[in-house]
């Protein structure tokens, strides 16, 4: 057989393998938030640890850090920590240290206020093991990452196809 010909076979089959879902598709790369943690002032490092944990946690959304303007913009006061989400990825987290002081361990709130940005809701009451059980895993909880139920809801929140249609519009803000 000529080259020629089974070049051309070779290529037909490929194409004909892709349409059919044969091969596997290109993993789309992850949609990209930035945050801006100037204001966040002492906490500033537990932030990073807390983008950190959601980065390595799942693959359908990166947190960037930022100096500049930023999809979330993370502050701390003196308040109970916080967040503000205005549509799915955006918006505002409040690092208060009421909780602090109390004794609620730094980088499990900055992981769980970034997880209502991700979209996620209080799971309250709850256990450590769940992220997104805030203060109702009590004072001694050190757990920083989410369970595989919250990072499953984050990575389906976040897969191409949602993002494209924009179908998120919730918003979560956390209660003493």
């Amino acid at each position: 057989m000529p080259v020629f010909l089974r070049k051309t076979i070779a290529v037909l089959a490929s194409t004909a393998a892709l349409v059919v879902g044969i091969a596997p598709a290109a993993e789309a790369a992850p949609r990209v938030l930035t945050y801006n943690s100037n204001g966040a002032a002492e906490f500033k490092a537990v932030v990073d640890e807390g983008a950190k944990v959601w980065n390595d946690s799942v693959k359908n959304v990166k947190l960037v850090k930022t100096t500049g303007a930023a999809n979330i913009t993370i502050v701390a006061d003196n308040g109970w920590p916080r967040a503000q989400p205005t549509t799915l990825g955006n918006g505002r987290v409040w690092m208060g240290r009421q909780a602090v002081d109390q004794g609620y361990y730094p980088p499990r709130i900055a992981s769980h206020e970034l997880g209502h940005i991700l979209g996620l809701p209080d799971i309250k009451p709850g256990p450590c093991s769940s992220l997104m059980s805030g203060s109702t895993g009590g004072i001694p909880c050190k757990n920083i990452y989410p369970n595989a139920s919250e990072k499953a809801r984050v990575e389906a929140k976040f897969r191409p196809s949602v993002m494209a249609t924009g179908e998120w519009n919730n918003q979560f803000v956390d209660a003493g």
